[in-house]
């Protein structure tokens, strides 16, 4: 997919500088009609022509998927310790 000539909207490359890929090919159905495969594909040949923004991209989704681990990794503790606590309660 020849992207070159082509400006996704600016709340498409926002998402995608968030490293929220989804949100960037909601945006682009949303602006262009298009359909979930040719959004998918153009954010993806967009990136590709852009490398700076895909180093970007790359790495503020690497830092959401460690946030994410975190925050899974706090809630299960946070269980565990309502379990704990709640037994010795009765």
């Amino acid at each position: 997919m020849e992207t070159n000539n082509l400006e996704l909207p600016s709340a498409a490359i926002a998402a995608l500088e968030q490293g929220n890929k989804i949100e960037a090919i909601k945006l682009i159905r949303v602006a262009q009609g298009l359909g979930l495969k040719e959004s998918k594909d153009l954010v993806e040949a967009y990136l590709r022509d852009n490398p700076g923004l895909e180093q970007r991209f790359k790495a503020k989704q690497s830092e959401n998927n460690r946030y994410g681990k975190f925050l899974f990794v706090l809630i299960i503790i946070g269980i565990i310790a309502y379990i704990i606590f709640s037994r010795q309660l009765y």
